[in-house]
């Protein structure tokens, strides 16, 4: 965006104006750096590589992007697909209020500025370990699931049918029928990971 935003209008108004512009949407990064481009005064202009700043900045344009939403919901003119890649405005669907109405955490959390105002370095810190644990325990699991051969299996995965699995690897590869050690231990390994993500279920 060239043209500076008008400073009287409120965040959501500026992201209206960004997103009606570019109707195959945009990411938040990408709405960021077309608010500072703008020189919105809603948004610190500060080094997104401070986590802080990072975080307030993010914490800012999804408050604005959740109340854009519920406005444009409710006024039936469009819906505002809301996602860190893609934010786009896409057209009026009856029904889609209702959807709203049901339990968001993420709306919740972001529409409650006391989350903004009390949220610490320390806490962005936190954040940031559970997320990347979150993560990594995904790429964990998927690894797993790809070692067994489970992982694009149309049928429901259950303890038992994974353990079926581990038997017949085992049996496959253990090192008295020919099979390498290393290759058993993955098996067990990867055994060990889906134990605990499906012992749950």
């Amino acid at each position: 965006m060239s043209h500076d935003l008008d400073p009287a209008q409120d965040l959501s108004d500026q992201l209206h104006a960004l997103l009606l512009d570019a109707p195959q949407g945009l990411s938040e990064y990408q709405l960021i750096l077309a608010l500072k481009a703008g020189h919105s005064t809603h948004i610190p202009h500060l080094e997104l590589t401070d986590r802080l700043v990072l975080f307030r900045t993010h914490f800012l344009v999804f408050n604005a992007l959740y109340r854009l939403r519920d406005r444009l919901n409710g006024d039936r003119q469009a819906h505002l697909a809301i996602n860190p890649l893609c934010v786009q405005l896409l057209p009026y669907e009856p029904g889609t209020a209702a959807s709203l109405s049901e339990l968001d955490p993420l709306r919740d959390y972001y529409l409650d500025l006391k989350n903004l105002r009390d949220t610490t370095e320390e806490d962005v810190g936190k954040l940031l370990a559970s997320f990347w644990t979150r993560m990594q325990g995904s790429e964990e699991k998927q690894a797993a699931l790809e070692l067994f051969g489970l992982h694009d299996d149309n049928q429901p995965l259950s303890l038992e049918r994974i353990k079926q699995r581990y038997r017949q690897l085992v049996s496959q590869h253990h090192p008295d029928r020919g099979g390498s050690t290393s290759r058993l231990q993955s098996i067990n390994k990867a055994m060990e990971i889906l134990q605990r993500y499906y012992s749950r279920s």
